[in-house]
């Protein structure tokens, strides 16, 4: 039976991986060798394992973890598959993030340089914001804020959302007040989100006999020239810019999740039962990394954040036509609150729209 099999050195160079590799996965359960003698501790491999043990070589190339590399190995082809297109889509998304603030630490540095800084004077903001407890829902755990510097939309969740939601934007509401320090403005943000994090987690805990409370957070920092965007959860944030409609935030839920891995269709996610199951959000246990990402402003562009009362119940279509037609933001607000009513207004609704002008146009 043993003149088959193959010794570790045979095994390991057919197999691409090192002998070194091949006693660490034999340790771990992940690579069992098919005998192992009983006086030496010799390992002998069988053929019929290469075909694992290449797999393995190429999961560790895709830098998977071992741990998850044992449980893709004990699955069926077509479920491995699956497990690795999620793994996959998980690493993009992490690089997605780390590719946004490679990009907001080279602007903004960029920017610090008075080599590089713009000469021209500086954009101005109008701006609106409008939040509504809807048709359906008791009460209104949205928190909305538009100020000169500061654009936040909040949705909380659970026994105290509302103080939740609260808690997020008023934490942001201070760099309104305090004004931007010459420091860095990531560093300034960061301090904002830790400073969220710890008010909503405060708000959850404060009340026992309560459901555990969290909320989303979309929030733009105005500085006089581009918007610093700071993101968490399903709230959105959309652009208008030369009649176009675009999406800057991606919705942290599960069924997106499930959609950026390729088990839903973008279709079959609008529908989903769970469609507003969250993958991060400020709160206990949550995972609370949020994007972060700086937009250089454009004369004329308009900013929509809203809560996902608005995005979930309208179509972005007739979100669309209200911003497009619309010139103020005051009535901006009115119409796409009014509109996600006339559309059941199923839950709280809130939106804050702001358009970009020339630095004569100061305020709201």
């Amino acid at each position: 039976m043993a003149m088959g099999l193959l010794g570790i050195g045979a095994f390991a160079k057919a197999s691409r991986l090192s002998p070194k590799a091949l006693r660490l996965y034999d340790e771990l359960g992940l690579l069992t060798p098919a005998r192992v003698d009983p006086v030496t501790g010799y390992r002998r491999y069988a053929p019929e394992q290469l075909d694992q043990a290449r797999l393995v070589a190429w999961l560790r190339r895709l830098g998977m973890p071992l741990a998850r590399i044992r449980q893709v190995c004990a699955l069926e082809a077509g479920s491995a598959a699956e497990e690795i297109r999620a793994f996959w889509a998980q690493i993009e998304a992490e690089t997605a993030a780390r590719r946004d603030l490679a990009a907001f630490l080279v602007n903004h540095l960029s920017w610090k340089d008075p080599a590089m800084s713009p000469k021209s004077e500086p954009l101005s903001i109008r701006y609106a914001a409008l939040s509504d407890t809807g048709l359906v829902r008791e009460s209104n755990q949205d928190t909305v804020y538009a100020g000169s510097r500061l654009l936040a939309v909040a949705d909380g969740f659970g026994g105290r959302g509302a103080p939740a939601s609260e808690a997020a934007v008023d934490a942001f509401k201070r760099l309104e007040t305090d004004g931007l320090p010459t420091g860095s403005l990531l560093n300034v943000l960061d301090d904002a989100i830790e400073q969220a994090k710890s008010a909503v987690h405060g708000v959850s805990t404060a009340d026992a006999s309560s459901d555990e409370a969290g909320t989303t957070l979309s929030a733009m920092l105005w500085t006089g020239s581009q918007l610093a965007l700071v993101h968490i959860g399903d709230s959105r944030v959309y652009l208008l810019r030369d009649g176009e409609l675009l999406q800057i935030t991606h919705d942290h839920t599960m069924v997106q999740s499930m959609v950026d891995e390729g088990r839903l269709s973008p279709e079959e996610a609008a529908s989903h039962p769970q469609r507003s199951l969250l993958a991060r959000a400020l709160g206990p246990g949550a995972d609370a990394a949020p994007d972060m990402r700086l937009h250089d402003a454009e004369e004329g562009d308009r900013y929509l954040l809203c809560s996902d009362g608005l995005s979930t119940v309208v179509p972005a279509e007739e979100i669309r036509r209200v911003l497009t037609g619309t010139g103020d933001p005051e009535r901006a607000v009115r119409e796409l609150v009014a509109l996600a009513i006339d559309f059941g207004g199923p839950d709280n609704v809130s939106c804050v729209v702001a358009d970009v002008t020339g630095p004569e146009a100061a305020g709201s």
